[in-house]
């Protein structure tokens, strides 16, 4: 994810760190040349050009192209967002294990509260890994589990990392050694890192129809490329510069659309789920009262 101030109106205008303008150089540079070559064919050959369709008609397409436009960024930036949403509850909800579970278990239970939140972080490491497909998630959650579960192969490791957390207070509960209204409240806790899991798989798992992305894409490209037909009897050789912006306005929305789609990737604007997950793992450990490892910081303004 982008991190950076603020900056001024100079430099606003000329950032390309944090740009999507890096991505789109390479449309901008061919339609302009496509509409620079338009412009030269106009001045060679002005009889060709006596009639032109003018740009009434480009008007009408491309209002209804922004509006598909901020449809499909909004449907994307829901995604982003709601995923952004989940991954505080999973936060939100490690703090309250790591405050709860001491106070509750108390110390003569102490082994039970320690390995409960080692096997939260367990959790989180297991769907990082699921998520960006850095690694099993076998591997990413067996240092936080017990040796006797550090290799058991599952479907979901990280749905079976809370299973054991359930299975351990269950075990304690029978026992007499936690009442059931606090089991009742542990459980539901375990319930809402259940739910996060579930919302990240489901955003992970379910695209927006690939027709919205083809439509959009064909039409921006028509668009842009007969623009300069519209233009060039009355804008002369500012059209290139005019259907530049315009380029850069559709398809740079386009890619942060792209970006925004899959909000656990590693693009610029995706979200920052290694700060995260860095986060979740220090409430543990302080917890455990061990040293917690440093928060990340942006490299380049771009926080992983």
């Amino acid at each position: 994810m982008v991190v950076r101030p603020r900056p001024s109106l100079f430099a606003l205008l000329f950032a390309v760190q944090g740009s999507i303008l890096p991505r789109v150089a390479p449309k901008i540079l061919g339609i302009s040349s496509s509409a620079l070559a338009v412009v030269a064919v106009e001045r060679v050959w002005p009889e060709h050009f006596q009639v032109g369709p003018g740009i009434a008609p480009f008007t009408l397409i491309g209002i209804a192209l922004s509006i598909f436009l901020s449809f499909r960024n909004g449907a994307c930036y829901d995604r982003w967002w709601e995923a952004r949403r989940a991954w505080g509850t999973l936060i939100l909800e490690t703090r309250g294990l790591a405050r709860v579970l001491p106070a509750v278990l108390g110390p003569e239970q102490e082994a039970l509260w320690r390995q409960s939140l080692r096997r939260v972080s367990g959790f989180a490491h297991a769907l990082h890994a699921s998520l960006r497909g850095t690694g099993t998630e076998t591997e990413a959650a067996r240092p936080w589990l017990p040796a006797s579960e550090a290799d058991a192969v599952h479907p979901s490791p990280a749905d079976a990392t809370l299973a054991g957390l359930s299975r351990d207070l269950g075990r304690a509960f029978r026992a007499g050694n936690i009442s059931d209204i606090v089991f009742g409240m542990l459980e539901q806790k375990i319930a809402a890192l259940a739910q996060v899991q579930v919302v990240c798989e489901r955003i992970q798992n379910t695209p927006l129809p690939f027709a919205y992305t083809l439509l959009l894409y064909r039409t921006a490209w028509l668009y842009c490329l007969l623009l300069p037909f519209g233009l060039a009897g009355t804008l002369g050789w500012a059209t290139p510069v005019a259907t530049a912006l315009v380029a850069y306005t559709f398809f740079g929305l386009d890619a942060l659309g792209d970006e925004l789609e899959e909000p656990f990737g590693t693009e610029p604007n995706d979200l920052p789920l290694d700060a995260m997950l860095r986060q979740v793992e220090g409430i543990v450990l302080d917890a455990l009262g061990e040293a917690p490892p440093p928060p990340l910081r942006p490299e380049n303004s771009v926080l992983s």
